[in-house]
């Protein structure tokens, strides 16, 4: 049986990875600047993570949503400590499409209206709702375009408010620095103005934190700049260090019922304990404070780079913007120097997304490469 042929895939087979580092089978080292995209938070095989997986694994691995699982509650504790988010609810599932998948039908549900607002270069996932979300057409089926959508300019209060005004929205979502779409944020009044205009309007703001959160923008979600206090939080990617999880935060004024939601494998037992340990190394490695320290020590760096046309994003989410296609530079980079680097929407960008573990000699090394190819 063949697999199914839809990833254009690079001829590098790791076998092994630590830390920042990933291995191929005859040893060879590679920098992890890309994290897999963006999904290893405190370091690949960090010792806490597989101490904690391993333990659980010897105890019980699985059970359905049907039965008490303490971990779970434990998480939602330590969730909610360690974020700041106060008394907000907690739903588990299993990667960030379903996180935002139910972020959209949960507000649906709450508002009893149909339409979302999204916005361009936005990327919220492949599944039914979110992928309608997301504006890129290639990804977009006929199924799933029968979502009721309106893409509306980052930034333009005034056509957010129009739309609102016109039609019933059940939603607005947002990130507010947009991953896959090439590293655009607008401003504090923007994203201020639009949880305005949801309260005004009896709208969901929905915050799409599956790429941003757990800590690397040096927030704990980046919306937390911005002082915002979203309807709905969606997270994912490093939350689980690897392991698939995903959940949605949810304000109280949204209620519950049973069966209002439901998932097979979100929040088992395997899942909220590697949730919890990378919980843990946030906190006892201080690692978004690393972030930050980290991200002023590359953003100096980077004026060191004449070619550079403009650095995008903050923490450890940035974007390196050319006047050139990058393709051809980050294949220089993988194969001549052993780096890894993530694309985007936008050509001329590449993605800087390592473990939030990457320290200076690590930024070093990726620079004297960027240079040297330059």
């Amino acid at each position: 049986m063949s697999l199914f042929d839809v990833y254009p895939l690079f001829d590098v087979t790791p076998v092994k990875a630590d830390g920042v580092f990933l291995y191929d089978a005859v040893g060879k080292e590679y920098l992890d600047f890309y994290g897999g995209h963006a999904v290893i938070s405190i370091g690949h095989s960090h010792p806490v993570y597989v101490k904690a997986l391993t333990d659980q694994l010897q105890k019980i691995g699985f059970y359905s949503n049907a039965v008490q699982n303490p971990i779970q509650s434990k998480l939602a504790d330590r969730l909610e400590q360690l974020s700041g988010c106060k008394d907000y609810d907690l739903f588990m599932c299993s990667s960030g499409a379903e996180a935002n998948e139910n972020a959209l039908k949960l507000a649906s549900f709450h508002t009893n209206k149909a339409t979302v607002i999204a916005f361009n270069n936005s990327f919220h996932g492949r599944t039914s709702a979110c992928v309608a979300a997301t504006d890129n057409p290639k990804i977009i089926a006929p199924l799933n375009a029968q979502q009721q959508v309106r893409f509306l300019p980052l930034g333009n209060l005034e056509s957010v408010e129009a739309t609102l005004k016109a039609e019933p929205i059940c939603a607005i979502i947002i990130e507010c620095i947009q991953g896959v779409g090439g590293l655009d944020e607008s401003t504090t009044d923007f994203y201020k103005g639009l949880e305005t205009l949801c309260n005004k309007y009896s709208t969901v703001l929905i915050a799409d934190e599956v790429q941003s959160g757990f800590g690397r923008t040096g927030d704990f979600f980046a919306f937390q700049k911005h002082g915002l206090n979203p309807h709905i939080i969606s997270m994912a990617k490093g939350m689980g260090n690897g392991f698939p999880v995903g959940g949605i935060l949810i304000n109280p004024s949204i209620k519950a019922s049973y069966g209002l939601l439901g998932t097979t494998f979100g929040g088992n037992h395997l899942a909220s304990t590697a949730t919890l340990a990378v919980l843990d190394v946030l906190e006892s490695e201080k690692l978004m404070q690393n972030v930050n320290e980290m991200s002023a020590y590359f953003i100096d760096k980077v004026k060191t780079i004449p070619q550079l046309k403009r650095l995008k994003g903050r923490g450890l989410m940035l974007g390196l913007e050319f006047d050139f296609p990058v393709a051809s530079l980050r294949k220089k980079l993988l194969f001549d120097h052993s780096l890894f680097t993530g694309s985007s929407k936008n050509p001329n960008l590449i993605r800087i997304l390592p473990p939030l573990t990457i320290q200076r000699e690590h930024i070093d090394t990726f620079f004297n490469a960027l240079e040297q190819e330059l």
